[in-house]
C-alpha cells in the first residue's frame, strides 16, 4: 500500500488520485490533499516539498469548518426531523444559498444528478430551495451537501427560520453594497458632469486629469466592493464551463473599468460614470427582485410558520397532571398536550377532553371555523380558537398533513413545466450567443471608429443580458401556486398550470365530488333470516376495511345504533365481526369470509357476477326509483339486504358546471353508480354527457378514447376507484376530502372541496399562461430592438444599464399581478358569502 506523498498517510485501496509534482505523479489519499497539493503547484511552490521537514496536515484538517458540522446530518434522529424515508429512498427539502440566476439552478441540477445514488434533483430559482431524492445505500447527505460546495455554493436542510434569517443577511448585504454604489456613484456622476462641460467650455488639462483619479478612487470601492457578487458569479460559472447571466456583467464591467485605467494615463474616453450608474441600478434591481420573489412566494410559505416552535406536554404524577413547556421538535407519538385558545396545534392527533372551534383557514382555504369534539382529528398548523383542548398525538415531523401539504407544494414549484424548460434552454444559449455578438461588434467598430468600440461593444454587453427570460416564467408558476394555496388548491405537479389552462374536457365523477360523498343510510330491506340490525352488522365487517364513501355511511350508521337494540350490543362491544380473506373489488364491492361464510357487498353488478343470484329488473327499478344509491349483502346463494343510501349535491357545483360550458369546454359525468342516480346528479347540475355502472377500467377506457380524439382532459375525483383515470388523465385533480391514494394520483387538491375554487384555479392557469407569454414576449422583444440599437452605437452603457434593470423588474412586477388578482377574487367571494 503507498502513502500520500503529501500527509504520508495510507492511500485507499482503489483510490486513484494524482498530482504531478516535480514531473512526477505522487499518489494522494483524499480529494482534500489533492486539491491542496494542485494549490501548491498552481503557484509555482513545489520547493516546500523539497525542504519540508514533515508531512503537510491532512486534506481533512483543511477542509472548513461547514464541511465538518454538516456530517449531523446524517444522523437519523436529526433526518426524522426534516427528512421523508421510503426505505432506502430518501427525500428532504434544501436552502442553496448564492443562487443569482438561472445558470446556477441549472449547474447545480447538472452538477447533483451526475452523484452516484442522486435520483432527482429539482430547484425553485424563487424560493432557492430544492428538492433532493437519493438513495441512502450510495450516498449520504453529507456528501450531496458537501458536492454543493465544490462548486462554489452553500446547502443545508430547509428551516423556515433559518431561511428568513439567511433571506435578511442576503438583503443586508444588498442594501450596504446599493448605499455605496449609490453614495459613490453619486459623486462621480458630479464630477463626470463637470469633465463633460469641460469638454464642451474647455478645461485645463491638470484639472482634468485631477477629475480622472478622483472618479478613479471613488470607483475602487463600487468595483471592488459593491460590484463584487457579479465578478464571483462570473468566474464561478466559467470555472465550471456555464455562461451565466453575470459573465455579460462581469466582462463589461471589467472592459470599461481597464479602458478607463488606460485613459486616466493617456487620451480617451473613461467610463466611471457608466460603472457606477450601471452597477447601482443592477444592485437596485435585483434587491426589488429579491422582494418581488419573496412576495411571490409568501403566502406558500406561510404553511411554514404554523407550525409553533413550543408546546404544552401533560404528565400523570401521583399529585395530579403536571404540564411541561417542550420543544415540538422533541415530542413523540402518544404523548398528551394541552392546547389553549389561540395556540396553533402543533402535530396530528385526536382531541381526549373538550371541544372548541378549529380555525383551518390558512391550511385548507376554508373561513369559516369548525367545532370539533372528543374523538375528532386536529390538524397541525390549524389554531384552537375558544377553548383549552387535551390532545393525544398520532403523527409528528414529516408524517403530518402539513409536511405532506408542503412537500407537494415543493414539488410543484421545483418541477418545471415544458415552457420553463424551453425559456431555460434558450436563455443559456443565449449568453453565448451575446459574447459571440459582442465580439464581433467590438472587431467591426475597431476597424471602423476605434474610438467608439469600447462604447459600443459595452452597450452590447450590458443591454442584452437574458435576466428577463430567465426570470419570465418561475416566477409566474411561484406567485401562481402560491396565491392558489390561499383559496385551498394545492398545487402538487408543476406541469398542472400550463395542463390546465390547455384543458378541453373535463371528466367529474359523482359520488365524492359533485356530491358531498357523505352518504347516509336511508333504508333496510332485509330478504334473510336477519334483522336490519344484523344486516348492519354484517355489512359494516366488511365495509370498516374500505374508505369509500359508501363504507363511511354505513359505518356512522353502524355507530349510530340505539344501545337498546340487546340482539348486537355484544358485539358493538367488539366493534367489528372477525373477517378474514378481505378481497376489495374497486368500483364493484367487497367479499370476505365471517364465520366460515363468504359473503359479498357491492352493486348489483357485483353481487350478480360474484354469486349464483339473479337479481329482478323490477325489483332494481322500484328500489333506484329515487335515484338513490344502492348496495347489496348476499352471501353465494342468497340475498340477505339492500340497503339505500342518499347523497347531497355540493354547493356550487351548477354553477362551476355552467362557467365550464360558457367556456367552450366539454363535460362529461362518468359513475360507478347505476344509471337513475347518474342522471338525477347529472340533470341538478347540468351535464348532459353522462356514462353509469362504469368500472374502474371503463373509466380509464373511456378517458383514452377522449385522448385519442384530440381531447386535453381534466378529470376530477375522490375515491380509490378513480386513482388509474387521474393518473391518466393530462391533468387531475383530487378532492381534499377523498382517499390517499386519489390524493397521490392527483396534479392538485382541491383542500376546501368548494367547487367554485376550482374556476379560480382555471382562470388563474388561463392567467398564468398569459402573463408567461407576455414576460417571454416582453425579454424576446426588448432584445430584438435594444440588441440593434445597441450595435449602431444609439445606446449608451449607463443607459443599457436602466434598460437591462428595467426589463428584469418589468417581468417580475407582470408576475405579481396574479396575486392581486387572488386576493380580489378571495375578497369578492367573502363578501359574497
Amino acid at each position: 500500500m503507498s502513502n500520500c506523498y503529501h500527509c504520508g498517510l495510507p492511500v485507499p485501496k482503489n483510490l486513484n488520485l494524482f498530482v504531478t509534482i516535480n514531473g512526477e505523479s505522487q499518489p494522494m489519499c483524499c480529494m482534500g490533499c489533492q486539491a491542496v497539493a494542485q494549490a501548491i503547484i498552481d503557484a509555482n511552490l513545489q520547493d516546500f516539498y523539497k525542504h519540508r521537514t514533515s508531512n503537510a496536515p491532512t486534506g481533512k484538517e483543511l477542509v472548513p469548518e461547514f464541511l465538518q458540522k454538516i456530517t449531523v446530518y446524517d444522523n437519523p434522529a436529526i433526518q426524522k426531523r426534516f427528512v421523508r424515508s421510503e426505505g432506502e429512498l430518501h427525500e428532504a427539502a434544501l436552502i442553496l444559498e448564492g443562487i443569482t440566476c438561472a445558470a446556477c439552478v441549472w449547474l447545480n441540477e447538472r452538477h447533483l444528478k451526475t452523484l452516484p445514488g442522486v435520483i432527482d434533483v429539482q430547484i425553485n430559482y424563487s424560493t432557492h430551495r430544492a428538492r433532493v431524492r437519493w438513495d441512502n445505500s450510495q450516498i449520504l447527505l453529507s456528501e450531496i451537501l458537501e458536492a454543493v460546495s465544490q462548486i462554489g455554493y452553500i446547502a443545508h436542510p430547509y428551516d423556515a427560520a433559518r431561511q428568513q434569517e439567511v433571506l435578511e443577511r442576503e438583503r443586508k448585504e444588498q442594501l450596504r453594497r446599493i448605499g455605496v454604489a449609490g453614495v459613490l456613484g453619486m459623486q462621480v456622476m458630479m464630477i463626470s458632469i463637470a469633465l463633460y462641460a469641460g469638454a464642451w467650455y474647455g478645461m485645463d488639462a491638470e484639472f482634468k486629469t485631477l477629475f480622472h483619479w478622483v472618479n478613479l478612487i471613488l470607483t475602487l470601492p463600487i468595483i471592488f466592493y459593491a460590484a463584487t457578487p457579479f465578478f464571483k458569479n462570473a468566474w464561478r460559472d466559467v470555472s465550471h464551463r456555464q455562461f451565466g447571466m453575470d459573465v455579460p456583467i462581469a466582462l463589461a464591467l471589467s472592459l470599461a473599468f481597464i479602458g478607463s485605467i488606460y485613459t486616466v494615463f493617456n487620451e480617451g474616453h473613461v467610463y466611471f460614470d457608466s460603472i457606477a450608474m450601471f452597477v447601482f441600478f443592477l444592485l437596485t434591481g435585483r434587491y426589488v427582485e429579491l422582494q418581488a420573489r419573496q412576495r411571490s412566494a409568501r403566502a406558500a410559505e406561510s404553511l411554514v410558520h404554523l407550525v409553533p416552535t413550543m408546546a404544552t406536554r401533560l404528565h400523570k404524577t401521583a399529585e395530579g397532571v403536571e404540564e411541561e413547556l417542550v420543544l415540538v421538535a422533541d415530542l413523540e407519538i402518544g404523548d398528551k398536550l394541552l392546547i389553549r385558545p389561540g395556540e396553533n396545534i402543533p402535530a396530528d392527533g385526536t382531541i381526549l377532553e373538550g371541544n372548541s372551534s378549529i380555525d383551518e383557514s390558512l391550511l385548507t382555504g376554508e373561513s369559516h371555523p369548525i367545532t370539533k369534539t372528543a374523538g375528532q382529528p386536529l390538524i397541525a398548523g390549524t389554531v384552537n380558537i375558544e377553548s383549552p383542548l387535551q390532545m393525544q398525538i398520532d403523527k409528528i415531523g414529516a408524517d403530518t398533513v402539513l409536511s405532506h401539504i408542503l412537500r407537494l407544494l415543493e414539488r410543484a414549484q421545483t418541477e418545471k413545466p415544458a415552457i420553463t424548460q424551453l425559456a431555460d434552454k434558450v436563455a443559456s444559449w443565449f449568453v453565448l450567443g451575446v459574447l459571440l455578438l459582442a465580439l464581433g461588434v467590438a472587431i467591426y467598430w475597431w476597424n471602423v471608429n476605434p474610438e467608439l468600440w469600447l462604447t459600443i461593444t459595452l452597450s452590447v454587453l450590458v443591454v442584452t443580458c437574458p435576466c428577463a427570460l430567465s426570470l419570465a416564467t418561475p416566477t409566474a408558476i411561484t406567485a401562481a401556486t402560491s396565491s392558489l394555496t390561499q383559496s385551498g388548491l394545492l398545487i402538487t405537479r408543476g406541469h398542472a398550470l400550463e395542463s390546465l389552462a390547455q384543458a378541453t374536457h373535463f371528466v367529474f365523477d359523482k359520488t365524492g365530488t359533485l356530491t358531498k360523498g357523505q352518504l347516509r343510510l336511508l333504508a333496510t330491506h332485509t330478504y334473510a333470516d336477519f334483522n336490519q340490525a344484523e344486516c348492519l352488522q354484517y355489512v359494516v365487517a366488511l365495509e370498516h376495511h374500505s374508505e369509500h364513501p359508501i363504507a363511511r355511511a354505513l359505518l356512522a350508521a353502524w355507530e349510530e345504533l340505539p344501545h337498546i337494540d340487546l340482539e348486537v350490543i355484544s358485539n358493538r362491544s367488539n366493534r367489528y365481526l372477525p373477517t378474514t380473506a378481505i378481497s376489495n373489488h374497486p368500483g364493484a364491492g367487497l367479499q370476505g369470509d365471517i364465520a366460515e361464510t363468504r359473503y359479498f357487498v357491492g352493486t348489483p353488478a357485483f353481487i350478480t357476477k360474484m354469486t349464483e343470484l339473479r337479481l329482478e329488473p323490477e325489483q332494481l327499478k322500484n328500489l333506484e326509483k329515487e335515484g338513490n344509491t344502492l348496495v347489496f349483502l348476499a352471501n353465494k346463494k342468497s340475498l340477505i339486504a339492500a340497503f339505500v343510501l342518499g347523497d347531497e349535491i355540493r354547493s356550487g357545483a351548477r354553477e362551476l358546471i355552467q362557467a365550464l360550458l360558457q367556456q367552450g369546454k366539454s363535460v362529461s359525468l362518468l359513475s360507478g353508480d347505476h344509471a337513475i342516480a347518474v342522471q338525477r346528479v347529472a340533470k341538478a347540475v347540468g351535464i348532459e354527457t353522462i356514462s353509469a355502472a362504469m368500472t374502474p377500467e371503463d373509466k380509464l377506457q373511456a378517458v383514452k378514447s377522449l385522448q385519442k380524439e384530440g381531447e386535453i382532459v381534466a378529470m376530477i375525483g375522490d375515491g380509490v376507484n378513480d386513482a388509474p383515470v387521474l393518473a391518466q388523465a393530462q391533468v387531475s385533480i383530487a378532492m381534499g376530502g377523498g382517499t390517499q391514494v386519489a390524493r397521490a394520483s392527483a396534479d392538485m387538491i382541491l383542500l376546501t372541496e368548494q367547487l367554485p375554487n376550482l374556476l379560480i384555479g382555471i382562470n388563474t392557469a388561463h392567467k398564468t399562461l398569459t402573463i408567461i407569454r407576455q414576460n417571454v414576449a416582453w425579454a424576446i422583444g426588448y432584445n430584438a430592438l435594444a440588441l440593434p440599437a445597441a450595435a449602431v452605437g444609439l445606446i449608451a452603457p449607463w443607459m443599457a444599464a436602466i434598460g437591462m434593470s428595467f426589463s428584469s423588474l418589468l417581468v417580475v412586477t407582470n408576475a405579481l399581478r396574479l396575486t392581486l388578482s387572488k386576493t380580489e377574487a378571495l375578497d369578492s367571494k367573502k363578501r359574497q358569502s
